[in-house]
């Protein structure tokens, strides 16, 4: 499990994700590095400083991201009326005055305070007061607005960077290649004009001086990233002409280098905008959580900062409000709009003790409830986690990525070398090889390849997260749509695991609700889930059930009971052989119920038969069309149970199952998954993950059934939030979705640069005369990345497939 994430900058292909984990290997941390998130992820027990210091030497900067603003040990304040170093003072000296605070960092700049404090000493609270009294007007920076606020500062300056270099592009393009489309030519010398371009392309190159620098760190570090290819090839192209315009004779390519850095601007600019959106999933669900909430302490109603509400807060929710944590309700009623969470479209209802999960929208009633989760152990905070780590992970269809990406800039800067000497050598001229030249290093994109399968993966398992299903890993995304036999666990699974009456029948003159009467005062004292089911039976029928006079239970046999000089019997065949009562005229009902996987107890008042109860687990609505939809997909199905086989089949038989294994221990569920991996089988087990827990890890897939709140179980690869069957069908699908956009994504990676480096070597010119120009080249590098992201967007017009409700 991933433990720790860090910000990783610098970053420009997929070459500085192979550098960066080559380092990682070396020095012995196990973590990945996800080029399309900018973040590695760390495992295991390792130090803020081992992993800079690993990142470093590969020729990049990691930085902690804090979880601290998660667990509430840190918050960010802005302070717009903080104007000069005077104020900061005061509100620095205003903050480390309150008890428990262990550090005040001020931004002038950014007109913000980052506070470090003890949760056990003081909180948001009283931090904000802090710096109220110092006449000050400090609002709270959640963690996610301020990793929001440094991207968009990046894309801030990206296109700035974009508009200074297009605006000095113009002029330039026109003084060198105007002619060319029967502009009117400006009469200035050879020199002149070389001067003037130089003047028009200096401030291009410096508007592209950061991945000049990137490019230099990686070459230094001997870790070449893509940002060396453009340093080289415009570098290149730029030295030549400036050589050119004071030293030699030769052409100018000014405007080759500013077209080219401007074109690769334009091309970063639209590919951070573009994975920005690849993990707008993310960005909604921290987006859910209100800021306050309205607690009730010492007697009186508070509005507090979220992250000061704690476990055993009594929580006040008002109609239209958000629910801010998780918890029970305590008293009122209402229905609540749990979309969000769980997927599900219809309000659910509230009242006394049933759960709510924080950043639910409570719709009509008013209710008060207790506190039971606060922070990042919400449902909430706990899905975000998983995605976050789903997200981080890598597919194992990503590796023949990472293995072309460790090789590739070095190859093609052979290549660029090898085509420029063939082509000089063969007399075509040293402007000539150098366009060449140029061209190979411009039009080679390891950005496209790096990009490729993270993005899809970004993209699905937030899908996912948008339905209700939490897919833990690449791994997991990638293997389920693989699956061809699916194993369910019966009870809780298939079944609702709340045994339920029925069928009643009777005899002898009696009538239903008599016999559910008796059959509940008989069982009001018993602790036996069957008999539990048919006292909530006569509840639900609105029966009042007295206490029974005489209450006896018989081992393996059934109960006997008095109540108003009437002895009720209630049990199996045992009970009334035992007690000489008659029930042979029930026995053929009772042995056909029997088959439909029911269990039967007859009943008998003053020694008289009086009829038969069933009472059996019954299926989930959406089991049925669960089963039937794996079916249509090619998809075998199993069912594990600890039932008999009578009993086992025919729940196998009503749900659509064919293969059921009967009489199986908890212990023993792996075994099975075991057998049918031996096969040759891809198999997913779906289970409640209480006892399933062995079974679930056996499997390819581990598919376990949250119920809203509990969505961190250890086992399982996926997790769904909702009780619907019908959501394993949605992530085999989502699955084979992602996949079909990943290959696609990578072969066109692959088929770019396959063709277009050749192309740019000069492969067509003998046969066509056509020779690549390297601005073009530029233009398709900078768009081939942006392609390949666009593609994996594309992804959100997902619906899913159709299901019977």
């Amino acid at each position: 499990m991933v433990k720790k994430a860090y910000k990783i900058k610098g970053m420009s292909c997929a070459s500085c994700v192979s550098h960066i984990e080559k380092e990682f290997k070396k020095k012995g941390i196990k973590g990945t590095v996800n080029f399309a998130a900018e973040k590695a992820y760390i495992e295991g027990n390792v130090s803020d400083d081992e992993v800079k210091s690993a990142v470093k030497k590969a020729g990049y900067t990691a930085v902690p991201e804090s979880s601290e603003v998660l667990s509430g040990n840190k918050v960010m304040f802005t302070i717009p009326d903080m104007g000069s170093q005077h104020c900061a003072g005061i509100v620095e000296k205003s903050l480390r005055r309150v008890k428990g605070v262990t550090n005040v960092k001020i931004n002038l700049l950014l007109n913000n305070a980052e506070i470090y404090f003890d949760k056990k000493e003081t909180n948001t609270e009283a931090l904000l007061n802090a710096v109220k009294k110092a006449g000050y007007t400090p609002h709270i920076v959640e963690g996610k607005d301020i990793d929001k606020e440094e991207k968009d500062k990046e894309m801030r300056d990206l296109k700035k960077r974009f508009i200074i270099s297009f605006l000095f592009s113009i002029p330039l393009l026109y003084l060198s290649m105007g002619y060319l489309i029967g502009l009117p030519i400006i009469p200035l010398r050879e020199l002149q004009n070389g001067i003037l371009q130089l003047a028009l392309a200096t401030p291009i190159m410096i508007a592209g001086w950061h991945i000049f620098s990137s490019g230099i760190r990686s070459l230094k570090n001997l870790t070449p990233n893509m940002d060396a290819l453009i340093l080289i090839g415009v570098g290149a192209a730029f030295v030549y002409s400036f050589a050119s315009v004071f030293f030699i004779e030769g052409e100018y390519y000014f405007e080759v280098a500013g077209l080219l850095v401007t074109f690769i601007l334009l091309g970063k600019y639209l590919e951070a905008v573009a994975k920005g959106k690849t993990s707008a999933a993310i960005k909604k669900l921290m987006g859910l959580q209100p800021k306050t909430a309205i607690v009730i302490r010492r007697g009186k109603e508070m509005k507090i900062a979220i992250e000061d509400v704690i476990v055993g807060d009594i929580v006040i929710v008002k109609p239209g409000q958000k629910i801010p944590v998780d918890g029970i309700v305590a008293s009122g009623h209402s229905s609540v709009d749990e979309s969000m969470i769980t997927g599900e479209s219809i309000p659910v209802e509230k009242k006394k003790r049933d759960i709510v999960i924080g950043a639910t929208i409570n719709k009509t009633g008013s209710f008060q409830f207790k506190a039971t989760k606060v922070g990042s152990e919400t449902a909430l905070a706990q899905i975000i986690k998983l995605v976050q780590e789903a997200q981080g992970s890598k597919a194992p269809i990503q590796r023949l990525a990472d293995q072309v990406s460790a090789y590739f800039v070095p190859a093609v800067v052979i290549i660029a070398v090898i085509s420029f000497i063939v082509w000089y050598f063969l007399g075509m001229g040293f402007a000539f090889a150098l366009t060449i030249f140029v061209a190979v290093l411009i039009i080679a994109c390891p950005c496209a390849l790096g990009l490729a399968t993270p993005t899809a993966v970004m993209v699905g398992t937030g899908l996912g997260a948008e339905h209700g299903i939490l897919i833990k890993s690449a791994d997991a995304l990638e293997t389920a749509h693989k699956l061809d036999t699916i194993v369910f666990d019966k009870t809780g699974t298939l079944t609702k695991g709340e045994p339920e009456v029925t069928d009643i029948v009777v005899i002898n003159g009696f009538k239903e609700k008599e016999v559910l009467l008796y059959a509940a005062i008989a069982e009001k004292n018993s602790e036996h889930p069957l008999g539990e089911a048919i006292v909530n039976k006569a509840k639900q029928q609105k029966i009042k059930i007295a206490d029974p006079k005489k209450f006896q239970s018989i081992t393996g046999k059934g109960i006997e009971a008095l109540y108003k000089n009437k002895n009720i019997y209630l049990g199996n065949n045992k009970l009334f052989s035992s007690k000489n009562i008659s029930v042979k005229s029930l026995e053929k009902q009772k042995q056909n119920l029997e088959k439909h996987g029911k269990t039967v107890m007859i009943i008998s008042i003053n020694k008289k038969a009086a009829g038969l109860i069933a009472v059996a687990d019954t299926l989930k609505e959406q089991s049925v069309n669960a089963i039937s939809a794996l079916k249509k997909m090619g998809i075998e199905t199993a069912m594990l149970t600890g039932d008999n086989k009578t009993t086992g089949e025919a729940i196998g038989r009503q749900v659509g199952i064919d293969t059921v294994f009967a009489e199986v221990l908890p212990k023993d569920k792996a075994a099975y998954i075991k057998k049918l991996q031996k096969k040759g089988k891809k198999v997913a087990m779906v289970g409640d993950g209480i006892n399933d827990a062995p079974a679930l890890t056996q499997a390819d897939i581990g598919i376990a059934i949250g119920s809203g709140t509990d969505v961190a179980m250890e086992s399982g690869n996926i997790v769904l939030v909702k009780d619907d069957l019908r959501d394993v069908v949605l992530a085999i699908d989502l699955s084979g979705y992602t996949m079909k956009k990943i290959k696609q994504n990578l072969f066109w990676a692959f088929f770019y640069n396959i063709v277009g480096i050749p192309v740019a070597a000069g492969v067509l010119y003998p046969f066509t005369g056509w020779l690549l120009s390297p601005i073009i080249a530029g233009a398709a590098m900078a768009f081939s990345s942006v392609s390949v992201v666009s593609n994996s967007l594309l992804m959100k017009r997902y619906k899913g497939i159709p299901l019977k409700k």
